[in-house]
C-alpha cells in the first residue's frame, strides 16, 4: 500500500503525519478519512481550488490531471509545477509526499 506523507502546516497539521492509501484513491479522500480538514469549497467537484495542494515527491506516479483541473489550477495561490487538486489526484503505487500550502482562494475558514 502506497503512503501519504503530509507534511507539516502550521493549522491544519502542526506535526505532519503518515497514512496508508489505496491505489486509486484520491489525496482528499485519504486526508478526510484520516481527520485532516483539507478544505474542498466544491465538494470534490473539481470546481475551486481549496484543495490544492503541491507534490513533493511521487508526483509522476499521480493520475494526470485534466484540461478542467489545470483551468482550476490556475486560480490556486502558490501555485508550483508540481501543483494538483488533491479531489482529483488519484494515487498509484508509489508513496507521496504532499505539503499543504499556508493560504487558499477562501479567505475564511470555518471552525
Amino acid at each position: 500500500m502506497p503512503k501519504i506523507i503530509f507534511l507539516p502546516h502550521k493549522i491544519i497539521l502542526p506535526q505532519g503525519a503518515q497514512f496508508e492509501s489505496k491505489e486509486g484513491e484520491t489525496i482528499l479522500n485519504v486526508a478526510l478519512r484520516n481527520n485532516v480538514r483539507l478544505e474542498h469549497a466544491c465538494e470534490k467537484s473539481c470546481a475551486c481550488s481549496t484543495c490544492h495542494c503541491i507534490i513533493r515527491k511521487g508526483f509522476f506516479s499521480l493520475s494526470g490531471w485534466t484540461e478542467k483541473e489545470e483551468d482550476i489550477l490556475d486560480k490556486a495561490w502558490g501555485l508550483e509545477s508540481e501543483s494538483r487538486l488533491s479531489c482529483q489526484a488519484i494515487i498509484g503505487n508509489v508513496d507521496i509526499e504532499v505539503e499543504i500550502p499556508l493560504y487558499n482562494v477562501n479567505y475564511i475558514t470555518e471552525s
